[in-house]
Protein backbone atom coordinates (compact mmCIF):
# COMPACT_ATOMS: atom_id res chain seq x y z
CA UNK A 1 0.00 0.00 0.00
CA UNK A 2 2.79 2.41 0.86
CA UNK A 3 4.50 1.48 -2.41
CA UNK A 4 1.45 2.53 -4.44
CA UNK A 5 1.26 5.84 -2.55
CA UNK A 6 4.94 6.52 -3.29
CA UNK A 7 4.40 5.84 -6.99
CA UNK A 8 1.36 8.12 -7.04
CA UNK A 9 3.30 10.85 -5.22
CA UNK A 10 6.24 10.47 -7.60
CA UNK A 11 3.94 10.71 -10.61
CA UNK A 12 2.25 13.80 -9.20
CA UNK A 13 5.63 15.37 -8.56
CA UNK A 14 6.70 14.85 -12.19
CA UNK A 15 3.39 16.20 -13.51
CA UNK A 16 3.72 19.31 -11.33
CA UNK A 17 7.33 19.78 -12.40
CA UNK A 18 6.34 19.55 -16.07
CA UNK A 19 3.57 22.11 -15.63
CA UNK A 20 5.94 24.48 -13.80
CA UNK A 21 8.58 24.16 -16.53
CA UNK A 22 5.97 25.23 -19.09
CA UNK A 23 5.60 28.52 -17.16
CA UNK A 24 9.32 29.33 -17.32
CA UNK A 25 10.30 32.19 -19.62
CA UNK A 26 13.63 31.12 -21.07
CA UNK A 27 16.09 33.88 -22.03
CA UNK A 28 16.96 34.52 -25.65
CA UNK A 29 20.45 34.03 -27.06
CA UNK A 30 21.45 37.70 -26.67
CA UNK A 31 20.56 37.73 -22.97
CA UNK A 32 22.31 34.41 -22.38
CA UNK A 33 25.51 35.62 -24.06
CA UNK A 34 25.40 38.91 -22.11
CA UNK A 35 24.88 37.14 -18.78
CA UNK A 36 27.63 34.62 -19.56
CA UNK A 37 30.04 37.46 -20.36
CA UNK A 38 29.14 39.21 -17.12
CA UNK A 39 29.76 36.05 -15.09
CA UNK A 40 33.11 35.42 -16.78
CA UNK A 41 34.24 39.02 -16.30
CA UNK A 42 33.26 39.02 -12.61
CA UNK A 43 35.03 35.68 -12.12
CA UNK A 44 38.20 37.05 -13.68
CA UNK A 45 38.09 40.19 -11.54
CA UNK A 46 37.51 38.25 -8.33
CA UNK A 47 40.24 35.77 -9.28
CA UNK A 48 42.68 38.64 -9.90
CA UNK A 49 41.83 40.20 -6.52
CA UNK A 50 42.41 36.89 -4.75
CA UNK A 51 45.72 36.45 -6.60
CA UNK A 52 46.89 39.96 -5.61
CA UNK A 53 45.95 39.51 -1.96
CA UNK A 54 47.58 36.06 -1.88
CA UNK A 55 50.77 37.42 -3.44
CA UNK A 56 50.85 40.29 -0.94
CA UNK A 57 50.28 37.95 2.00
CA UNK A 58 53.01 35.54 0.90
CA UNK A 59 55.42 38.42 0.34
CA UNK A 60 54.63 39.87 3.76
CA UNK A 61 55.19 36.53 5.47
CA UNK A 62 58.51 36.08 3.65
CA UNK A 63 59.64 39.56 4.69
CA UNK A 64 58.69 38.91 8.32
CA UNK A 65 60.46 35.55 8.32
CA UNK A 66 63.61 37.00 6.76
CA UNK A 67 63.55 39.85 9.30
CA UNK A 68 63.59 37.39 12.21
CA UNK A 69 66.13 35.14 10.47
CA UNK A 70 63.89 32.09 10.31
Amino acid sequence: MAEAKKKRDRGAWFREMKSELKKVVWPDKKTTVKNTGTVLLCSLIIGACIWVFDFAAVSLVQIILSFFGA
